[in-house]
């Protein structure tokens, strides 16, 4: 009640057209009360110019607090978590009052989390589920660039691991709680968090956003195939597609995993952690191809890294290889092909490009080699230059040392 009073007396203090009772009201609280009008100052609404009542309703300008949280001007208080997303959307699915703000804003938010695995679990009345402002936050909403929003992808899987890694809150749904965890060893994540690539795949890049549904196993390699396209078309083309179809698998998750996925290696083809294993046996035509297009990968592979080896040994001494150089760049992308063609399933296809790559391996690793040569050639060369130097300068010295020697007037002349 003191707290209250307080108000009545700033409310009284302030002249009507330049307040927000609101605002007012509950910044002179303390608590839970005060913590919404602190934190609303750093929210994007509040910088467009929109207030508490927008969203709760009442007359924001009035001095008097029974007539701004009037209920017959519309105060609502309290939003209850089912009524959240049609809130949001009265702004948000107005395209041209969006417009005004966000000219390439979407406006179709809501009706895409109705079509979710969150939305129509809410229709169903399941109030547990993700609604905006579990996403998105209440009273601090940021645009989604700002780092501090819960939606950046830097922040987002940790915003979705709030639930989705929370087993008591998971418990009802039957769904395992260890994806943030896989995922934060995977190689997605060390692009997005190490390397700083924003572009890099979160939670929302494969399962949506306001739309989330867990991709059906017929559209995984669809979804993976937003990023990685040319894999796409080749698995789509491979002997693989079909068979992983009638077993009802999904395509890149049988190989790769899903959330846990970590950087591929010619070691998933051949030995102990191949994952052809898991299929084929070693003796049969699918082992054996496996086995081969490992080889041939792991065998440029070694070839580039000698090559790599001689050249900086090279460079080291002195010697110009920059041309070698910029031959072994070719000769990795040519590794590159040959990981990719993987996805053919087929050896024929992997063993162009390590053909290729060889070929550049070899004539870069021999440029290498005759720049080590042409250094000992050197090295001779002016180990005998210095040789003769010091030689020429003994003899010198030794001349000298010859004429010191002699006595006065010797070998000279005697005048008459």
């Amino acid at each position: 009640m003191k707290g209250w009073f307080h108000v009545f007396l700033i409310l009284a203090a302030l002249p009507l057209a330049a307040q927000d009772s609101c605002l007012t009201c509950h910044k002179a609280l303390e608590g839970s009360l005060q913590k919404p009008a602190l934190a609303f100052q750093d929210d994007i609404h509040a910088h467009a110019g929109f207030s508490c009542a927008d969203c709760h309703g009442g007359d924001r300008t009035s001095g008097d607090m029974e007539q701004s949280m009037s209920r017959a001007r519309g105060f609502t208080g309290k939003i209850a978590r089912g009524a959240v997303p049609r809130l949001c959307a009265r702004c948000h699915s107005d395209a041209a009052l969006m417009h005004k703000f966000q000219p390439q804003q979407r406006v179709d938010q809501l009706a895409q989390y109705q079509t979710s695995v969150h939305g129509k679990r809410l229709a169903a009345g399941d109030t547990a589920v993700a609604n905006c402002v579990d996403c998105h936050s209440v009273h601090d909403i940021r645009a989604v660039r700002n780092a501090l929003s819960p939606v950046h992808p830097l922040r987002l899987p940790e915003t979705c691991a709030r639930c989705h890694a929370d087993p008591k809150h998971m418990a009802k749904y039957k769904i395992d709680t260890n994806q943030f965890a896989q995922y934060r060893g995977s190689v997605h994540w060390e692009a997005l968090s190490k390397r700083g690539d924003l572009s890099a795949p979160s939670c929302a890049s494969c399962h949506g956003n306001h739309g989330a549904t867990p991709p059906q196993v017929a559209s995984v390699a669809s979804v993976c195939g937003t990023c990685h396209v040319l894999f796409e078309d080749l698995y789509a083309k491979s002997p693989h597609k079909p068979v992983f179809d009638s077993m009802g698998a999904a395509g890149c998750v049988v190989c790769h995993g899903n959330h846990g996925i970590t950087k591929p290696s010619s070691a998933m083809l051949a030995g102990p952690k191949a994952v052809c294993t898991q299929c084929h046996d070693a003796t049969s035509a699918g082992g054996v191809a496996s086995a081969d297009m490992g080889a041939l990968i792991a065998k440029l592979d070694t070839a580039l890294n000698r090559s790599d080896a001689v050249l900086a040994q090279a460079q080291n001494s002195g010697m110009e290889v920059s041309e070698p150089w910029l031959q072994q760049i070719e000769g990795r992308e040519h590794l590159i092909k040959a990981r990719v063609a993987v996805h053919a399933f087929r050896t024929a296809a992997v063993n162009k490009p390590v053909q290729d790559g060889l070929a550049i391996a070899a004539a870069t690793r021999k440029a290498g080699e005759d720049a080590l040569k042409e250094r000992d050639s050197r090295r001779i060369g002016l180990g005998i230059s210095l040789i003769t130097i010091v030689i020429t300068m003994l003899g010198l010295w030794l001349a000298i040392r010859a004429l010191e020697a002699r006595p006065p007037g010797e070998g000279l002349g005697v005048g008459g």
